[in-house]
This record gives C-alpha cells, structure tokens and sequence, in this order.
C-alpha cells in the first residue's frame, strides 16, 4: 500500500522557539510559527507526525517560488536534516525577505 504524500494536520501549538501561541491555519497544515518561522521536525511526510526526532526546525533560506509563494528551507538542530515546506499567507513577510540571504538572519 502506497503512503499518502500529505495528511492534513491543522492544529494549534505554542511555539517551542519564541513562545507564541499559534492558532490553526484554517486552509491548510499549520506547521511553523508565523512569527520566527521555526518548526518542529514531526513529520516524516507532511502532516504525518511519524518522525521521531522531535527537534527545532530552523529557517535557514527562504526561495520565492512563482507557483507556491515562498518556500521556507529548514534544518534540524538536533539531527541536521533539511526540510523544505511552504511559507503560509500570515507568515512574517520581513522575515521572509531578510532570510533569502542567510547571513541577513541573526537570532
């Protein structure tokens, strides 16, 4: 049986970088913070929760796609894997900007 490459996870958290508390996206998988842009590394495939590394996603670049809007690259503190997913519509726009150059990003 074929995984799904998407399963929709939409639900609120307190951000484990900043704090915040983040409400759900409401159209799609909330699954980063709008405000500093970190995630949790859950999924195996989107939304899946399977990973067990449970480590903090860090924004390393941002791409402006033509298609998709922005597309956010992370990487793992804890095992160092990189992960790319889509910026959402309430994301931090100057943040966004600031980090399609990295050495722009100090925490």
């Amino acid at each position: 049986m074929k995984n799904k490459r998407f399963t929709k996870n939409d639900e609120g958290f307190i951000c484990k970088n900043c704090g915040e508390l983040i409400e759900p996206l409401k159209y799609s998988s909330r699954n980063h913070c709008p405000y500093c842009l970190n995630s949790l590394h859950l999924d195996i495939m989107p939304g899946d929760r399977l990973n067990e590394c449970g480590g903090i996603l860090e924004p390393v670049l941002t791409q402006p796609d033509s298609k998709k809007g922005w597309i956010i690259n992370f990487k793992c503190v804890k095992c160092g894997e990189t992960v790319r997913n889509k910026a959402a519509k309430d994301d931090d726009g100057a943040l966004l900007i600031k980090l399609t150059n990295p050495d722009n990003y100090k925490k």
